[in-house]
């Protein structure tokens, strides 16, 4: 389960304006690489939508089916809030419907050929 936590406007490159919803997963379970120690943690992810604020404003608090997991990217330059440094990423959290993801996997497409 993610639910909706805020949302945020996002300016396009030609100006444009759109919304944001930040949705965050469950409570997770994490060992500290530094320290080894077990804390808990919640993943967050942005995920665009093609909402006005008002209807971003009453979205907060919703819940509902899907993850935050894990994804591989392009390499990027990150800067820790707390103690401003800056590290390099290769992945982001981004949001996953369990439901659309099986049903993805489980459909032939056109190109491809059952063996």
């Amino acid at each position: 389960m993610v639910t909706i936590k805020n949302f945020k406007p996002i300016q396009t490159d030609d100006g444009d304006t759109f919304y944001a919803l930040i949705v965050e997963g469950g409570v997770e379970t994490v060992r500290s690489q530094r320290t080894g120690r077990i804390y808990f943690t919640t993943r967050t992810s942005t995920v665009p939508t093609i909402f006005d604020e008002a209807t971003c404003k009453a979205a907060i608090g919703t819940s509902f089916n899907g993850t935050i997991k894990k994804v591989p990217c392009d390499p990027y330059e990150y800067t820790i809030k707390d103690t401003g440094e800056t590290i390099m990423l290769d992945y982001r959290w981004e949001y996953v419907d369990d439901t659309l993801e099986l049903v993805e996997r489980q459909v032939v497409k056109e190109t491809e050929t059952i063996k």
